[in-house]
């Protein structure tokens, strides 16, 4: 079941989803047993279980792993000088074995052969088995040629290195590629509510939490939300959602939807051909017109990469 794709979905069981997600992803490393997550939840051992499962299509345990080994999954690709022996230890496998084994499952390699495959730029990736099947190791579907998305970049982005300020935002939650239009829809509606869309300043956004890289398409988690003046309250489905302060690589673009995927590919290349590496904070896109009202039906859009 997806955010949003089910009118009987229980605002009240999604707000206090959004609770454990968030909590989830800021204790990767730490216990998480169905009792804490549970409690952050304000809900029973037994309730929160069924729901989680209702709301996610995961149970809470193949969640938490899944995201365990993506994020291990994400080290091994950004940070090179962690050891595999490390990484083991900070997120609980009681040995590089067993890591290795839940690796594996999931991405088809080791994690010592995932990390050789990766190359000191995307230009060299090279195919292997990957997870769920496929043949093609999963970045290759994102990332195909260096010149092509250098050329890209050059032909359609203005790039800028920016120091930004905290930035707060009042978000919906989607999970998955497919009906996303209702996250805005949802967003969009209680922002007019409120008057919110009357300021010519108002942005609309989207934030990922998850990396295509790693993460199968229909298990990204995104918040489509509104850039907010100041830290928003809860209000049942409509979530708090912050950027810290820090230094970020902006692409501008004009471009279609169907670019963005294209769009997102070439930033990242033009990020590790120019040696700068991605910080732990969350990507995301601001909005500056409704694509519908361009005669070309283009987005003017920024895409924002935090970077250490």
């Amino acid at each position: 079941m997806k955010f949003y794709l089910e009118q009987k979905s229980n605002k009240e069981y999604i707000h206090r989803i959004n609770l454990a997600l968030g909590y989830i992803d800021e204790h990767l490393d730490s216990d998480l047993s169905l009792d804490i997550v549970a409690d952050i939840s304000m809900y029973s051992p037994y309730h929160f279980h069924r729901i989680f499962k209702a709301v996610i299509g995961e149970t809470l345990n193949i969640y938490i792993n899944r995201k365990r080994i993506e994020k291990m999954a994400a080290v091994l690709m950004h940070q090179k000088e962690v050891s595999i022996t490390e990484l083991s230890m900070q997120y609980g496998f009681n040995s590089n074995s067993s890591f290795t084994r839940a690796f594996k499952k999931f991405y088809g390699v080791s994690p010592t052969k995932f990390r050789k495959q990766l190359p000191d730029t995307y230009s060299k990736i090279s195919k292997a088995e990957s997870k769920i099947g496929q043949q093609d190791l999963i970045f290759d579907k994102y990332i195909c040629n260096i010149n092509n998305h250098i050329n890209w970049i050059k032909m359609n982005a203005k790039i800028e290195v920016k120091k930004i300020s905290d930035l707060h935002f009042a978000s919906v939650t989607h999970i998955g590629v497919n009906g996303i239009e209702n996250a805005f829809n949802t967003i969009l509606k209680w922002a007019r509510s409120k008057g919110i869309l009357e300021n010519p300043e108002a942005k609309m956004a989207r934030i990922f939490h998850d990396s295509f890289k790693i993460t199968s398409p229909d298990k990204v988690r995104m918040s489509v939300a509104i850039l907010m003046k100041e830290s928003f309250t809860t209000e049942n489905e409509i979530t708090p959602v912050s950027i810290k302060n820090g230094k970020c690589i902006v692409g501008s673009f004009e471009i279609t939807p169907d670019d963005f995927e294209k769009s997102w590919s070439s930033l990242f290349v033009w990020m590790s051909e120019q040696g700068y590496q991605k910080e732990e904070e969350k990507p995301f896109e601001i909005y500056h017109n409704d694509f519908r009202e361009h005669p070309d039906n283009k987005c003017l859009v920024d895409f924002y990469i935090p970077i250490k």
